[in-house]
């Protein structure tokens, strides 16, 4: 038996770090559907996994101020380390409050 299933989607815009909705139809027979859902992270699992993106992001932007040529100012390592530990106060995009980059 095949089956059509749609599946919405959240996908973070590189530049803003916002999220987009979108909607996917995905056609599977049973056991296909099977494997899919079993495959697929919980919702705060994806939401996590999509903050981690931007973070990563925002600290990559940044890893030439840790260059060995030069000195970080006492923002800058505040900053970074805000980014670093983001994860332990946020779970989510849509809840989460950046740090200030100096």
């Amino acid at each position: 038996m095949i089956k059509t299933m749609r599946v919405d989607l959240s996908i973070v815009d590189e530049e803003t770090g916002k999220l987009s909705p979108t909607t996917e139809v995905i056609t599977f027979t049973n056991d296909q559907e099977t494997e899919f859902l079993a495959s697929m992270p919980s919702q705060s699992v994806r939401e996590l996994l999509s903050l981690r993106e931007v973070r990563n992001r925002l600290i990559a932007e940044t890893d030439w101020w840790a260059s060995s040529d030069l000195t970080m100012t006492e923002q800058q390592i505040t900053y970074r380390q805000a980014l670093r530990d983001i994860t332990e106060s946020y779970s989510s995009l849509t809840t989460v409050v950046w740090p200030t980059k100096p």
